[in-house]
């Protein structure tokens, strides 16, 4: 009889301990997605540098300091074998808050989306669903739109909208506020 062969299943503790001895890299662009240590895709082109700052710049103007944080490229712990690090992510609290862990959630994630676009549609908005992240966008700069997805259930969004640039959204954490998707795109 053959032995089953099976793929190490990481924890979060685990990939954040090979960080801190140094057998990660300081600058790897690596990140944890269901068990699985994953390089993220090719370098960020200027196109995607900019959507992510743009992006940046609207929520903070949109999302008070001093109740919510909003984070770039910076993890999420997302359960004990999910540590990915979106894009953009807006966190209850302040940057205080997150000094001795990560934020276990957010009202909003945002990922920057070109060559990734498979990947963000699929394998992030799973796991994005899964952590019951209530609203989860991407900025699908292929198409020059915005997906925008809702009502976590299971593996997936119930919802999924598509918006181009002269729509507006509202995000549900600030139902009050207007964003021009204009503005989100570079």
């Amino acid at each position: 009889m053959m032995e089953a062969v099976q793929t190490y299943r990481w924890t979060r503790e685990a990939f954040e301990k090979l960080a801190e001895v140094g057998l990660i890299e300081p600058d790897a662009r690596l990140e944890l997605v269901d068990g699985e240590i994953l390089q993220k895709m090719s370098p960020q082109s200027s196109r995607h540098a900019a959507a992510i700052r743009r992006i940046e710049e609207t929520l903070r103007s949109v999302f008070p300091l001093d109740r919510y944080d909003v984070r770039v490229q910076l993890p999420l712990a997302l359960g004990p074998y999910s540590e990915p690090e979106p894009d953009v992510a807006v966190v209850e609290g302040t940057l205080d808050d997150y000094v001795e862990a990560h934020p276990s959630t957010a009202v909003l994630v945002v990922e920057v989306a070109d060559a990734s676009l498979q990947f963000d549609r699929t394998r992030k908005a799973a796991l994005y669903a899964r952590a019951g992240i209530p609203d989860y966008w991407i900025v699908n700069l292929l198409d020059g739109v915005l997906e925008v997805h809702r009502q976590p259930e299971g593996d997936t969004y119930r919802e999924r909208l598509v918006l181009p640039s002269q729509e507006r959204v509202r995000p549900l954490a600030r139902p009050e506020v207007e964003i021009a998707v204009a503005e989100l795109l570079p």
